[in-house]
Formats: structure tokens, sequence, C-alpha cells
């Protein structure tokens, strides 16, 4: 059966995930290396890793497997997933795929070079309503997927 793990910490969409896991009735563990609070169901576990270097990406992908999905911004943790046979969105709703992955990877790195470099500054561009809708499209057509077979 699907299962839905979020990277929490940085994560704009939970509310959202919640929402749409809870319509399809399934198991969200939202992971993170603090507390935080959550909805109270028994379909949403929190999962609070120690404070190590990626701690919360070791836990999900030694956890995901074939068929669960992962919500994650985290390149490198999309990759391990996507190793896992897990789908993997972004929280704007971009879906990462083994075809997609390298280039993605290749781009993290280039960027930060680029900003250690001084060559570029600033961060991603601003989360948006239009992110969030896209995310929630994305989100409802693949667990309508996964749930045809």
């Amino acid at each position: 059966m699907t299962r839905i793990f979020i990277d929490a910490d940085a994560c704009p969409v939970k509310d959202e995930i919640y929402r749409v896991a809870g319509r399809h009735r399934l198991m969200t563990y939202v992971v993170s290396n603090s507390w935080m609070r959550i909805p109270q169901s028994l379909l949403i576990e929190q999962v609070v890793v120690d404070d190590g270097f990626d701690a919360a990406d070791n836990w999900i992908a030694e956890n995901a497997t074939s068929g669960d999905v992962v919500i994650t911004s985290d390149i490198p943790l999309a990759d391990r997933a996507l190793k896992k046979l897990a789908i993997v969105l972004g929280p704007s709703g971009k879906a990462f795929t083994e075809q997609s992955i390298g280039l993605s990877l290749a781009m993290r790195d280039l960027n930060a070079h680029l900003r250690e470099t001084g060559d570029i500054s600033g961060g991603n561009a601003p989360f948006s309503k239009k992110d969030r809708s896209q995310f929630l499209n994305v989100l409802e057509n693949t667990l309508q997927k996964l749930r045809k077979g």
C-alpha cells in the first residue's frame, strides 16, 4: 500500500498533503529534525530524527519503498528515493524521474559553485499560489494513478 513521506522541515505544502492523503486514506510520515504541530490523525505519524546532517533524508531513504510517494525539494534525497523506486514530487509539483534527476543534480552542483564564487546570489523564487495549485493537482493525479495500478 502506498505511503507518503514528507521531508517536512522546509516543506510549504504540508497542509495540502494532509488533506489529499486523508481523502485517499494513506499513511503519511512527517519527517523532521524538530517537533512541529501536525493534525491529530491515526494516518499521520511524526518522525523526529536527531540533528545529524541529513538525518531526516536518511530516515526517508531507508524507509521509502516502491510505490511510496516522497515529497521533497532536496535533490540528493530525490535521487536516493528514486533508486528505491518511490515516486518523488517537489513542493511545486515537479516530478523527479530517472530521466530528469541527473540534470537536476548537475544544476544543483553548478548553482552551488556559482554561489560560492559570487557569480550568482540569492535563492529560489518565492513559493506562489500557482506552485501550490500545481502541486495539489500533481499529487492528486499521482495518487489516482497509483490507486488504479
